[in-house]
């Protein structure tokens, strides 16, 4: 079997990163006052009940957070779900679930569910709508590193929620040699003339990663090596190294047609991956040269969030 990224799946790592992300917003939303609205206005021992819904069809994605964040406001908050992560939301007003408590705690943790659970089902809304534009070819949607600071990984968990797949998830856990790095990693080294080749740079790789023989937490080692591309006589000489992925960097579909049969010709297991400005006009034309993977970084720059609510 191929190798491929480490998968981004709900664990305890994502949890931790949720509750500092909880963390910050409540610092943000609360200041040193708290709610004042809701403290000039609602009795403090006042119970209730709040049905979140979706006003726009989609992918569910970051209801399995909600239970962590709501009990950092009020452990008395109860969450119940109606659907679960990955699940399809339909058109109308669909119940995500149920939240019941105390009213003044309910009010003041309402937006930061929404905030949450909107932007993570738009993300998985979207890929989903990539995943289908595709299906039927071999070829699969991964996302990239343009990513909101400091929600990389519940991002890239959404993106799973719609179907799609995890590219790298940071600079540590794979080589990704683009071609800056081809620019600047050899302006000392006299044997290249102060630039790598993209082969070379594919060697360099893998002679460190011999010397490194480490493991570093939970990652793979040795990690894939990708490099980036743009011409196919580029492509014709890095394949001679076998890296796992070699991406083609803004090709157009003629283009990757055949860098597709230029690689079949040669036997070679690396797997191709179109990337740059891909979008949903586009994907299918692309989907359909054959290439394994396509990477689209509007996954998570461009994703909008779904409409959804709190009805008490």
């Amino acid at each position: 079997m191929k190798r491929d990224f480490n998968q981004i799946v709900w664990d305890d790592q994502l949890a931790t990163e949720v509750r500092k992300l909880v963390s910050f917003a409540i610092s943000e939303d609360l200041g040193s006052e708290g709610d004042i609205t809701t403290q000039a206005l609602v009795p403090k021992h006042a119970l209730g009940q709040a049905v979140m819904r979706s006003r726009q069809a989609g992918v569910a994605a970051g209801l399995v957070a909600i239970p962590l964040v709501v009990t950092m406001i009020d452990s008395r908050i109860h969450w119940e779900p109606a659907l679960c992560d990955g699940d399809v939301i339909g058109e109308g007003l669909t119940p995500l679930g149920t939240i019941t408590g105390p009213v003044a705690s309910i009010l003041t943790v309402e937006r930061k569910i929404l905030n949450l659970v909107g932007r993570l089902c738009g993300i998985a809304t979207l890929t989903k709508s990539y995943v289908q534009e595709i299906a039927g070819t071999n070829a699969k949607i991964y996302d990239t590193r343009k990513t909101t600071l400091g929600w990389r990984r519940l991002e890239k968990y959404a993106v799973q929620c719609g179907g799609g797949k995890s590219h790298r998830t940071g600079l540590f856990d794979a080589i990704l040699i683009k071609d800056n790095h081809l620019a600047f990693g050899a302006s000392e080294d006299a044997d290249t003339g102060g630039r790598y080749t993209p082969a070379q740079a594919v060697r360099k790789a893998r002679e460190w990663c011999d010397r490194s023989n480490r493991k570093s937490g939970q990652q793979q080692w040795p990690p894939m090596i990708e490099i980036e591309v743009d011409s196919l006589e580029q492509l014709s000489e890095v394949l001679q190294e076998s890296p796992d992925i070699v991406m083609l960097d803004n090709m157009l579909p003629d283009h990757i047609r055949k860098a597709v049969s230029i690689r079949n010709e040669l036997g070679v297991p690396t797997e191709l991956e179109a990337s740059g400005g891909i979008n949903l006009r586009t994907v299918r034309d692309i989907a359909e040269t054959g290439v394994e993977r396509i990477s689209v970084g509007a996954l998570t720059h461009s994703a909008f969030s779904l409409d959804i609510g709190l009805d008490y």
